[in-house]
């Protein structure tokens, strides 16, 4: 099921392409990540927080906050999306853009690029790659805005007020909008029809992705194998990233070679942070954190077909309280009782190492550097 070379590749990928990667990333948690993302911004010129603030901090987007303030003290998911946004310490939801322009660093001017001046590059990266950047997160931003909207289908008066939701659902689609409004403007004023053409094509994979994560039901998941996954998980969480390092490498008129080795690595990095997030409520000291998880997770997946359909019903039969509910710390305890949860860190670590394989052939450089320190950090648990 699982391909022999995840755990050769574990073993030896990451230890000897990053091995100068290992003391800078000798800590834990997220103070050892927040080290790699602060140096990493500082390599490419100002940290990432600051590339979309343009369109953050305009006069639509401000009337709205306004009316998102009027959620404060409901349950709505879009409040948690904003307060994560600003507050995020691990800067989890901003890291698109910066490997965008660690990518444009690392790859540097082309040679063919006539009409391109080495001039016109401030901290190794072009204007068109800096907006290229904005954009992606902007992307990024209204589709995790659009996730929150809450399914209201059978709410009943204890899950909370239902105007505060129905409120809630018409700022998540305007905000949403009004983002990926902006990423549309913006990226035809990069004026270069390819990159045109993959973002909007990453638009639609990330549409198709979520698409099909929301439709399929419980039973449908535990027939999902790991090619399967694995393309599921690249459609909704690794195209936009992948396209948009192709796309930046297409700015700089570097050749499909580049091209294609940017794509593999926005690919792989994409696949291994996913993988990462799924495998967080496994691989965490404190218990007591644990509120839920989902079933589609890819440590829950894998434990499902290792186990079979047959075992995996009883352990949810067990893990089920009389009042119909999960109860996730025993179903918990039924996935780590298996090799579901080593399988996503062996596929995890196989994720990074083809991540770190793909950028070899660029100069050795810092923004190089700081691409091998993210590989390294997402797969250290």
């Amino acid at each position: 099921m699982f391909p022999a070379t995840w755990t050769r590749l574990s073993c030896k990928g990451l230890s000897s392409l990053a091995l100068r990667t290992q003391s800078l990333l000798a800590g834990s948690g997220p103070t050892y990540w927040s080290k790699v993302v602060s140096d990493a911004e500082r390599i490419v010129g100002y940290p990432t927080s600051f590339m979309s603030l343009r369109c953050l901090l305009s006069d639509e987007l401000s009337n709205v906050a306004m009316h998102v303030r009027k959620l404060i003290g409901t349950q709505h998911p879009l409040l948690n999306t904003a307060r994560g946004y600003v507050y995020d310490s691990r800067s989890n939801l901003q890291t698109r853009g910066l490997i965008v322009l660690l990518m444009s660093k690392a790859a540097g001017p082309s040679h063919a690029a006539s009409d391109l001046l080495p001039q016109d590059m401030v901290s190794g990266i072009y204007p068109s790659q800096r907006h290229l950047a904005e954009i992606t997160e902007l992307i990024h931003t209204a589709f995790l805005v659009h996730r929150g909207i809450v399914d209201l289908k059978g709410w009943t008066d204890s899950d909370g007020p239902l105007k505060d939701m129905e409120f809630g659902n018409k700022m998540a689609v305007l905000s949403g909008d009004f983002l990926l409004a902006n990423a549309c403007t913006g990226l035809a004023q990069l004026n270069n029809t390819k990159v045109v053409e993959l973002i909007s094509s990453a638009i639609g994979d990330v549409v198709q992705g979520i698409y099909s994560e929301n439709s399929s039901t419980t039973e449908e998941n535990g027939g999902v194998d790991t090619a399967a996954w694995e393309d599921r998980a690249f459609l909704s969480h690794g195209a936009l990233l992948a396209k948009s390092c192709q796309a930046a490498m297409e700015l700089a008129n570097h050749d499909k070679g580049s091209q294609s080795l940017a794509f593999k690595y926005g690919k792989h990095i994409s696949l291994c942070h996913k993988l990462n997030s799924d495998l967080q409520p496994f691989v965490k000291s404190d218990a007591g954190e644990l509120a839920s998880f989902s079933l589609s997770a890819a440590p829950v997946l894998f434990h499902r077909q290792i186990v079979g359909q047959e075992r995996w019903r009883q352990q949810l039969q067990q893990a089920t309280t009389l009042r119909n509910q999960l109860d996730y710390s025993k179903l918990l305890a039924a996935v780590k009782s298996d090799k579901g949860v080593s399988s996503a860190v062996d596929l995890c670590r196989y994720h990074g190492n083809r991540a770190l394989e793909a950028i070899q052939v660029f100069p050795s450089s810092e923004a190089r550097s700081a691409l091998e320190n993210i590989a390294s950090a997402i797969t250290r648990f």
